[in-house]
């Protein structure tokens, strides 16, 4: 099962997306839990994972991955990189990391001024996600860029879930609308996680988002905080987490142990 966390930019992804792959992993699913933000190097830390060489830099970088995947270069590869069906542990191991029962794989980072947009590692994700086969105990955490281009590379329809997550700011609520709507026209199904959350502001959050399609509400933690603040591991958990598995366990008895898709579901 492949499930996307997306969201705003600081609500709160990255830190949900090693919150929930810790529970999984703790409810005995094998996790892998994938880094698509191409500008956020603090995913790691979050578990205290070491930083693995990323997909992108394993194929030469931008230039190796062009080539690659060019017809105007025809190699073994061309056109696409990755086999039909491809596991986890097909992927080179230097891409790899674990720790604590959880592995790490990171598609590709922005290093250094000029050096171009951030589209090859976009192309990259859909191309990994669209050949990844799982089996029926393996579940792919992806903390995806923030805001929705990968909606628009059509990213989302190579997952089985997406999960929403939501801080108390009206930007939050306008793209938690935008990602409902892309979603329901992907074919895949969404909900939502309200982040950093009390009762002060409960009803405003109530109002803007479908009740209905939460399955958490997170209280503001200083704890949680205080960890990305000093990019520490993260030492707290919280029990909202666990209603979020719960709602994935449910999905995946539904669904087949793995597919693998070419693009939205009809």
């Amino acid at each position: 099962m492949k499930i996307l966390i997306s969201g705003k930019g600081g609500s709160g992804k990255s830190t949900l997306s090693a919150l929930v792959a810790k529970a999984l992993k703790d409810r005995g699913f094998s996790v892998l839990l994938v880094d698509a933000d191409e500008s956020n190097y603090g995913l790691h830390r979050l578990l205290d994972i070491s930083f693995p060489v990323s997909l992108l830099d394993s194929m030469g970088g931008k230039p190796g991955f062009k080539k690659m995947t060019s017809v105007t270069f025809p190699q073994p590869t061309a056109e696409h990189p990755f086999k039909d069906g491809m596991g986890i542990d097909e992927f080179p191991e230097a891409c790899l990391a674990e720790s604590d029962g959880i592995k790490l794989l990171v598609i590709g980072k922005i290093h250094d001024f000029g050096e171009g947009c951030a589209c090859p590692m976009g192309a990259l994700s859909k191309m990994f996600l669209s050949k990844l086969a799982l089996g029926k105990n393996e579940i792919v955490i992806i903390d995806a860029a923030a805001g929705v281009e990968h909606f628009g590379r059509r990213v989302d329809g190579d997952c089985d879930m997406i999960i929403g997550v939501v801080d108390p700011t009206f930007e939050s609520f306008s793209l938690a609308k935008q990602m409902e709507g892309m979603a329901e026209r992907a074919g895949v199904e969404i909900f939502f996680v309200l982040n950093k959350i009390d009762e002060s502001i409960r009803d405003a959050m109530h109002k803007n988002i479908d009740r209905k399609k939460v399955v958490a509400e997170i209280p503001y933690m200083p704890s949680i905080l205080m960890d990305n603040l000093e990019g520490k591991k993260l030492k707290t958990s919280c029990r909202e987490i666990e209603s979020i598995c719960r709602t994935i366990e449910d999905f995946k008895k539904k669904s087949r142990p793995f597919k693998i898709s070419s693009g939205p579901r009809a």
